[in-house]
């Protein structure tokens, strides 16, 4: 199993590029970044430093989307990235929550990011692709990679993600989630010719090693609220009790009041209050070592190829640390 860290892109940027430096230096594979051009800092500038001040570490967007930024431009700056540091990107990408909905736009829909997935892969790795009804090369690219891995909750979603996707993400490390939503991908990478093996599986949720439980609760509450915007938009689209989603994923919304985005990914965050501890246990990696270690365990063994911890809580340091020191070798890192 791989490990990534993924982090908001506060000021200084100078603070993101150290702790992906520790990261890499813990055993860390993947250094991974939230991508809200309001919110946060613009995380393709501070990549490339990453990639400078490291060796192997793989960097890219948790997540991206096709609307911030024109498709072209999008793959040319991975291009440029590889081009410069050896093929050491990989483009999350998904509808777009916080980037879109901060600037007054709706998220895209999946018609548009199925197109998008394929024109960046194609034009970040030398293929022509059509843009606006274009078709358009980047002539320089030269033994350009980019996989694209798709981050997705509802049926739809995921059935794209089997279709054309070279990873999925799944932001929640649920097991029974995990199972239910690794199956559906696969089953639609089958159905679409597909090798299912060949979706690589990243789960992606906060970590936080230590035994003070309420506290780390408190830490990493905002998560599900995070999750709980995008089952709101499911449960909107689909129903309750559609069925097309686990009523064990759409029932702790009930007493969702609404979001300010201002605290998104925030400790503290007080439109998050609705969550209950059920929620932060069942969704983060919570406890002493040997907790992280046994539930690691559970995910691996329903095809979950890397785990990537959110790193946004009181303990940055000490959880990247304990887990370079005790969990990473514990699954041959």
């Amino acid at each position: 199993m791989d490990f990534g860290l993924v982090l908001q892109t506060d000021p200084p940027a100078s603070g993101v590029v150290d702790l992906m430096q520790r990261a890499e230096n813990n055993g860390f594979r993947y250094g991974w970044t939230f991508d809200s051009a309001v919110l946060w800092q613009e995380p393709f500038v501070i990549y490339s430093r990453i990639l400078d001040h490291t060796e192997r570490l793989i960097v890219g967007p948790m997540v991206t989307n096709p609307g911030t930024r024109t498709w072209e431009v999008t793959a040319s700056t991975f291009a440029t990235l590889n081009d410069m540091y050896g093929n050491r990107t990989v483009c999350g990408i998904g509808r777009g929550d916080s980037a879109m909905r901060v600037a007054g736009r709706r998220p895209n829909t999946l018609a548009r990011l199925g197109e998008a997935i394929d024109t960046i892969r194609d034009l970040a790795e030398g293929r022509e692709a059509v843009v606006d009804g274009n078709p358009v090369r980047i002539p320089w690219v030269e033994d350009g990679r980019l996989p694209v891995w798709m981050a997705a909750y509802g049926p739809k979603a995921l059935a794209l993600t089997g279709q054309k996707a070279d990873g999925f993400i799944l932001q929640l490390a649920d097991p029974f989630l995990t199972e239910w939503m690794v199956k559906a991908v696969r089953d639609a990478a089958a159905a679409a010719g597909r090798d299912p093996d060949s979706v690589t599986i990243c789960v992606a949720a906060p970590a936080y090693v230590g035994d003070d439980l309420d506290h780390a609760r408190e830490q990493c509450r905002w998560f599900g609220g995070m999750v709980g915007n995008h089952v709101a938009d499911l449960v909107s689209r689909y129903g309750e009790h559609s069925g097309a989603v686990p009523e064990s994923l759409t029932a702790y919304i009930k007493e969702r009041q609404g979001y300010d985005y201002s605290h998104h990914g925030r400790t503290g965050n007080p439109d998050t209050a609705f969550v209950p501890d059920e929620i932060v246990d069942r969704f983060c990696l919570l406890g002493p070592v040997e907790a992280h270690i046994e539930k690691l365990e559970r995910l691996r063994s329903l095809g979950v190829d890397q785990f990537a911890v959110y790193a946004m809580h009181d303990a940055k340091e000490a959880t990247i640390d304990a887990y370079g020191e005790r969990i990473i070798p514990a699954f041959g890192g």
